[in-house]
């Protein structure tokens, strides 16, 4: 995954005061897996960008760097 979106992961994280463990429960995956994800050493899968965009009510787009809006 490109590093924009390890980036505005962890930005829209913390302006929403989110903590790894609440994001993964609401996800229903791991917080280890969202550690992953922030870190670069694993991609999500489509359902989870979809999931992740719908939580942070951002566009795929802005959540994977391709557009700033």
């Amino acid at each position: 995954m490109n590093e924009l979106f390890t980036e505005r992961l962890r930005e829209l994280r913390a302006e929403q005061g989110v903590s790894q463990v609440m994001l993964a429960k609401s996800l229903g995956v791991s917080k280890g897996i969202i550690s992953l994800w922030e870190n670069g050493l694993r991609e999500p899968t489509l359902s989870n960008l979809v999931a992740l965009a719908d939580f942070f009510g951002v566009t795929l787009d802005y959540l994977t760097g391709r557009t700033n809006d």
